[in-house]
């Protein structure tokens, strides 16, 4: 009973039934079947659940296709005149399993499933990895993120102890630009070095409207009563930095600001002055 059962486990009657052994394997299974019931009824069973799974999944084949089979059969050599001898009735337990095409049915269903299981989890795994691309997509960009703001707040923070150092050191000029008649409510602070030549705007106390993208603000010093370019700007509300840069000057009389397309202007524009100061 117990060889019975584990003979059936070893899934062995299944390759039987499909055909994938050879003939002494053959033989030894249907000597089993011979000898043990279960195994006869267990094969019977495989038999007729495959037959099942392999007319489900059967493909109608297309009717053209049907008639080209038919005819070449047709066209080849005439098949002999059967000769009909007396039918002969074996007991199960002498062939427990009728030799006929079913097996390769059954192969051939068991192929056919075998390949949609194939390009389903082709699929399921181009979703995953597809899915996982984005998720690295999302990753990068939040950590490209973080690292922008983690070096401006290193920057922030040097140019808060460059600030702290220029309010204390009598050698920088703290110089305020206040609004116009065109902006009154405008107002800059700008850092000189008279003996460096160092001009720098305070950026986050900046107090500005914001500039389109066909204009930016000027600096200007008026040295000796001309206006000298000291660089444009952009008023943006988050601003990137905290001290702006400009362009050198060792002598100047006052400061102005004016509003000029991109890229700055050879001279002001007097009606677009929007901050002016006196040193």
């Amino acid at each position: 009973m117990e060889e019975a059962k584990a003979y059936i486990e070893s899934g062995i009657l299944e390759l039987y039934v499909l055909g994938q052994l050879d003939a002494p394997e053959q033989e030894e299974v249907e000597r089993m079947a011979t000898l043990h019931p279960e195994i006869r009824s267990e094969m019977a069973a495989i038999e007729l659940a495959m037959e099942k799974y392999a007319m489900e999944k059967a493909v109608q084949p297309k009717p053209q296709l049907m008639n080209k089979i038919l005819q070449q059969i047709n066209a080849g050599e005439t098949l002999a005149e059967p000769e009909f001898k007396e039918a002969v009735v074996t007991p199960l337990t002498a062939d427990p399993a009728p030799k006929s095409l079913k097996p390769l049915q059954f192969a051939l269903a068991a192929c056919l499933a075998l390949l949609a299981m194939s390009i389903f989890a082709l699929y399921t795994t181009h979703s995953r990895l597809s899915d996982a691309n984005q998720q690295l997509i999302v990753m990068r960009q939040d950590r490209e993120k973080f690292a922008a703001t983690v070096n401006f707040m290193k920057d922030e923070n040097k140019d808060l102890q460059q600030i702290n150092q220029i309010t204390t050191d009598p050698t920088w000029a703290k110089v305020k630009l206040a609004g116009t008649q065109i902006s009154p409510k405008a107002s800059l602070m700008v850092y000189w070095h008279k003996e460096g030549k160092h001009v720098m705007l305070d950026n986050a106390s900046m107090s500005l409207p914001e500039n389109d993208k066909e204009h930016q603000y000027q600096l200007w010093a008026i040295v000796q009563g001309k206006p000298v370019d000291l660089g444009v700007f952009d008023a943006d509300s988050r601003p990137k930095k905290v001290l702006l840069d400009m362009k050198a000057v060792g002598n100047a009389q006052a400061f102005a600001v004016t509003l000029e397309k991109r890229g700055g202007s050879p001279g002001p524009t007097m009606e677009k002055m929007v901050l002016i100061s006196s040193i």
